[in-house]
């Protein structure tokens, strides 16, 4: 946990924000895997984290802006449970960690707030995301299940989003802590990618990486020879002399703050030559992106400059053709770059979308797109210092896809589907990093972890 004194001026912030009534945040709690007493890795919310800061489940915070109070409700543990879990601290000093000297049990917060919808004050809450959340709300407030997103605060999530999106030095700290823990994971894919090698097996490895550095996954490894499809969580193949291997995955640091880091590796150590064309495009595509970063530029604008570069690459192997400004704006690249640039990272690895993504990728100047690849750009608002975002581009030859665009004579004015027929096999390359926006451009964070062709080489066939 970060001092008491973090965790107090948050809240404070918060309630300058919010400015009046009160405001709800209802933890994680325990998720059973097949019967009560055996359940999932519990993960707290990231929102009760960021302001609450404890990671224990059945707990629930509560901000009176116009009182200016704030509450900590939970229950304490019986015997039964110390005798099954050890000793474990009551209620009012765990408030005490994180400035809060307001306590009660659930039973008191449920009182509290059907006084105050009695007296007809303003009770915030973030949209839930999980089936108990949901339930918790539905009991408390009387409100229909169906009704919970509509009925969540938009002024509480725009000013949660207000102070989540800039990142204080003790975050960034805390996702370099995640990104050491990255670094370790990708050298060990680096040697284990060898032919004969499964890919359960180099998943395995490097989730117990995280769990020797203290942590969990950010989120389930994506790990494949497969990297045509974008998020393949399947790990059944068997690596072969010839297969790219994409390997997206992320750790979690002490203090839940995510890494999201991928690579496309050439099983075996060497890539052939058509894969070199195809991964050098990738590469000078991300690095453009990454030195186009700077505070006051929209990351749509970064996105669209990417896309060019890719389309400029691909024309210059043969599978573009035509005016390729033309063919990015009419979005013919998205058959080969389907997905967005980035995301903003933080508590989450896709930080705060569980609000919506238009209220973190979006705001009043930048509108979302409903062009086929431009749609799912998941950040496209104007950079601000210290926000912290991933840089991604990929290129995917994604057989469905190429068929049903082939068969629509879908933009065959800036696409060569003949030479394309001849990728169907090649499967698909990404390349990511996480980057701070700066005061006047960006820093990569973390130790780098090899993208370069030489170096690749160079340390797998070492």
């Amino acid at each position: 946990m970060f001092d008491a004194k973090t965790y107090v001026e948050r809240r404070k912030m918060l309630k300058k924000d919010v400015k009046s009534g009160l405001i709800l945040f209802v933890g994680n709690t325990e998720s059973p895997m097949n019967y009560v007493a055996n359940t999932f890795h519990f993960r707290q919310d990231s929102s009760f984290l960021y302001f609450f800061g404890h990671d224990k489940p059945d707990f629930y915070g509560l901000i009176d802006v116009d009182a200016d109070k704030d509450y900590l409700f939970g229950q304490d543990f019986t015997l039964e449970d110390i005798i099954w879990m050890g000793p474990q601290p009551l209620v009012r000093d765990l408030a005490l960690q994180v400035g809060i000297g307001h306590t009660g049990d659930p039973a008191q917060l449920k009182e509290m707030l059907k006084d105050a919808q009695g007296k007809q004050r303003k009770i915030h809450f973030l949209p839930p995301y999980r089936g108990e959340t949901k339930i918790t709300l539905h009991q408390w407030l009387d409100l229909p299940l169906d009704s919970l997103k509509q009925e969540a605060s938009v002024d509480l999530i725009r000013a949660v989003v207000k102070q989540r999106e800039i990142k204080s030095p003790a975050e960034i700290a805390e996702i370099e802590k995640a990104l050491a823990v990255s670094w370790q994971m990708y050298n060990e894919i680096l040697k284990m990618a060898r032919p004969g090698v499964y890919e359960r097996e180099i998943t395995g490895k490097i989730e117990g990486i995280t769990g020797s550095a203290g942590g969990y996954i950010a989120f389930p490894v994506i790990l494949s020879v497969h990297g045509e499809t974008l998020h393949n969580h399947t790990h059944g193949n068997q690596l072969q002399q010839g297969n790219l291997l994409v390997a997206d995955s992320g750790a979690e640091s002490p203090e839940y703050y995510a890494s999201d880091i991928t690579r496309t590796f050439p099983v075996g150590g060497t890539f052939t030559p058509r894969q070199k064309e195809i991964y050098e495009i990738v590469l000078k595509a991300q690095m453009t992106a990454i030195e186009a970063i700077r505070p006051g530029k929209k990351y749509k604008e970064v996105h669209l400059q990417v896309a060019r570069v890719i389309a400029e690459g691909l024309k210059a192997i043969g599978l573009m053709k035509g005016d390729m400004a033309a063919a990015v704006e009419n979005g013919a690249h998205a058959l080969f770059f389907p997905h967005g640039i980035g995301h903003m990272l933080g508590l989450d690895v896709h930080d705060m979308e569980n609000f919506g993504e238009d209220y973190i990728g979006y705001d009043d100047t930048v509108q979302r797109s409903t062009q086929f690849g431009l749609a799912y750009l998941r950040l496209a608002k104007e950079l601000k210092p210290n926000f912290v975002l991933t840089v991604e581009p990929g290129i995917y030859f994604i057989p469905a896809l190429i068929d049903l665009w082939k068969q629509e004579k879908k933009w065959s004015d800036f696409i060569d589907y003949g030479k394309v027929e001849t990728y169907k096999d090649f499967g698909g390359i990404r390349i990511e990093d996480d980057v701070l926006v700066t005061a006047d451009g960006f820093r990569v964070l973390g130790q780098p972890i090899p993208k370069k062709v030489a170096e690749i080489a160079s340390i797998m066939m070492g």
